[in-house]
């Protein structure tokens, strides 16, 4: 099982070579994509995701048109590598990316978080408030819950074990549930058909799947340093989520959130789920719109 599923982790990356530029951040190296011109705006996706899901909503290109869009693949997802002498906290991925953005002249921009990256794009405004003029939050796992599918779901990051699991049995479990993982993501919602552009065995890679399972291990743990720290943020803030989404509760995480945070405005997209990106494009476009006209605002008030 392990040689079949390096055979096919090297087709995969093979078939989807990088389509952006590769960064070296302190001896990791991180792959982006850039498009447009303009005020800088920075997408973050979400566990077990890539910068193909915003490239395959439309969302980039769409972007574009207005914005200096920069798109990494954060560590270990795509092409970017996840040393494992670090432990990779939204934290620790907030510091990466902020010397990423030093590295390519950005100083302040609009930062968009969806799921995993949403708590990347809080840590980011938390350790870095002059860097984030506004953030967008989507579809977000901001307080601990109890989440028995969460414990589950990082078996592959244990030690030992879960080098054998990510190498061997995972990567074959998780072909075998995909259609199941897509209905959730994506219900109520079908998956639409742009998504086929999402490079499926990219995803199932062992050392994806590896950085997945290590992801999942942090989600609690890391809403729980975070949840008494964001009424700290004093910029433009928009929280986006489905009103169906079937992964997340967004009346305890991105209610409660926007009841936290003064300032915030909080759309509900009825009808959507937790893959608001790519089923609710246009809705998630005006979010970056508005909270980029109120970081206009308060910088011209000031």
């Amino acid at each position: 099982m392990a040689l079949v599923n390096r055979h096919l982790a090297k087709k995969a990356e093979r078939d989807n070579p990088a389509a952006g530029r590769i960064l070296n951040v302190n001896g990791v190296r991180l792959h982006f994509v850039e498009r447009g011109s303009g005020e800088p705006l920075i997408l973050l996706h979400g566990n077990g995701s890539m910068i193909e899901d915003f490239q395959s909503s439309g969302l980039i290109d769409l972007a574009a048109k207005q914005f200096r869009v920069i798109v990494f693949d954060r560590p270990g997802f795509g092409h970017s590598d996840r040393p494992r002498n670090v432990i990779w906290t939204p934290d620790a991925q907030a510091e990466l990316i902020k010397q990423a953005l030093a590295g390519l002249g950005v100083s302040n921009a609009v930062v968009l978080g969806h799921s995993w990256g949403a708590s990347v794009g809080v840590a980011l405004a938390l350790k870095f408030p002059d860097l984030v003029r506004g953030l967008v939050l989507a579809s977000g796992y901001y307080y601990p819950t109890a989440r028995p599918d969460v414990i589950a779901m990082g078996a592959p990051s244990l030690p030992l074990i879960g080098n054998i699991l990510s190498h061997t049995l995972s990567p074959m479990i998780s072909r075998a549930i995909w259609p199941l993982m897509m209905a959730k993501i994506f219900g109520p919602r079908s998956m639409p058909e742009k998504f086929a552009a999402f490079p499926k065995e990219m995803a199932l890679r062992p050392s994806q799947i590896r950085a997945s399972a290590a992801e999942s291990a942090l989600m609690i743990p890391d809403a729980f340093k975070l949840r008494n720290q964001y009424a700290n943020l004093k910029m433009p803030v928009v929280i986006i989520a489905g009103q169906d989404d079937h992964l997340i509760d967004i009346d305890t995480q991105s209610a409660r959130l926007h009841s936290d945070i003064p300032q915030s405005k909080f759309h509900r997209i009825a009808g959507h789920g937790h893959m608001i990106q790519q089923t609710a494009t246009d809705q998630v476009m005006s979010a970056i719109q508005d909270v980029t006209r109120s970081a206009s605002q308060l910088e011209a008030a000031e």
